[in-house]
């Protein structure tokens, strides 16, 4: 019989080089998940911010599909995904929070995106995807072991968490709170423990803040905090809506006093740290030079930050760039360039040239799949 010679197939076999696997990174931040848009009883919810999982369930599944199917994928939440400073426990908004009351506000969070999560899920499940999920000022709850390891359970996998920055092949990523004194939070003290019964989250001033006093004004102006700029939103005011305007601005000055003089010893802020809170005054501060100055270490080539909700990309040479990923929620303009509601979902795509060269990022709005129909956002 006859012997098969194998040896030149095996040999050109053994020469053949597998192709590494394609891979890509996409960022999202600022998409602000509340407990729905329509609360348990059937009513709108006024203060939910997030009305576009439809599209982020296609985003995923685009990014899962087609092309990508064999893709390594990875999913980077830059902060701000969750909204816990907007959501009540139990018909309350708790400046003060615990890991069992923040356990509770992420269920109700879950609860009312059901959907989303479950196409998180779904991406999630397949072996070459992966989701990490760095934390912002508006879900620093998600520094609770609980709350992560909910979260894990409702999405069917291990998420990598990042308490503060993500570094990854000369991409620096976080969400930019901490170049902004007001939201700023202590690395070295997340939680507070000292003479308290159970620990509670730290929490910086621009999170107090808002919580005990932009939150009083959301009740009869919802969109107080979704305009910008926000100078131009002031003079509006004085303007059009005086008795409003200067209300706000006594009780503002009115808080801050009684901030300095808070006899709590866990929250004892300094008149200089709050003058110069108050001078800072940026709600949406421009967050670019902090960005110029982490790209001055030479390790570094691609800053991305979200937290101001306005999507931007900068470059200041060729190997020195900057993106903003902006926000999925709505704002509402006073500029006379873009004047009216802007609705832009801006993420980041990270894509590896085969060549083995660094990621090169690109600022990408996605569209959506084409519909007939769908619900207008009402807040």
């Amino acid at each position: 019989m006859d012997e098969v010679n194998t040896t030149g197939s095996e040999n050109s076999e053994a020469t053949q080089v597998a192709k590494p696997q394609k891979k890509i990174k996409v960022v999202i931040s600022d998409l602000h998940l509340g407990k729905g848009r329509v609360l348990p009883g059937g009513g709108i919810n006024a203060l939910e911010e997030f009305f576009y999982g439809d599209k982020l369930i296609e985003f995923l599944q685009y990014y899962s599909s087609g092309v990508f199917r064999d893709y390594e994928v990875e999913l980077i939440i830059n902060g701000d995904f969750l909204n816990f400073l907007q959501v009540d426990y139990k018909g309350h908004f708790l400046s003060v929070l615990t890991e069992s009351v923040c356990l509770e506000i992420l269920k109700s969070i879950v609860d009312g995106h059901k959907n989303v999560f479950k196409a998180m899920s779904d991406f999630a499940s397949k072996p070459t995807h992966s989701i990490t999920y760095i934390v912002g000022n508006h879900d620093m709850a998600m520094l609770w072991p609980a709350c992560r390891e909910y979260l894990n359970q409702a999405i069917g996998a291990p998420i990598r968490y990042k308490n503060i920055v993500y570094y990854f092949d000369g991409v620096h990523i976080e969400h930019g709170h901490m170049h902004e004194s007001a939201n700023r939070i202590d690395p070295r003290r997340f939680f507070l423990k000292k003479n308290l019964a159970e620990p509670i989250l730290n929490l910086p001033f621009g999170s107090l803040f808002f919580v005990e006093h932009v939150m009083k004004v959301k009740h009869r102006y919802p969109f107080i905090d979704k305009v910008r700029p926000f100078s131009l939103m002031v003079r509006w005011a004085l303007f059009n809506k005086p008795m409003m305007a200067v209300k706000s601005v006594v009780s503002t000055l009115f808080y801050f006093v009684k901030a300095a003089w808070s006899p709590d010893s866990h929250r004892g802020w300094s008149f200089k740290k709050l003058f110069g809170i108050f001078l800072e005054g940026a709600i949406f501060p421009d967050l670019s030079d902090s960005a110029k100055q982490v790209l001055n270490d030479e390790r570094v080539h691609t800053v991305c930050f979200g937290h101001s909700h306005v999507y931007q990309y900068r470059q200041w040479s060729q190997d020195k760039e900057y993106f903003n990923s902006g926000t999925w929620t709505e704002i509402t303009s006073l500029d006379i360039v873009s004047l009216g509601k802007i609705t832009k979902l801006t993420y980041i795509l990270f894509e590896y040239p085969e060549d083995g060269a660094r990621p090169r990022g690109r600022l990408k709005e996605w569209r959506g799949f084409h519909r007939i129909e769908e619900d207008v956002a009402v807040s």
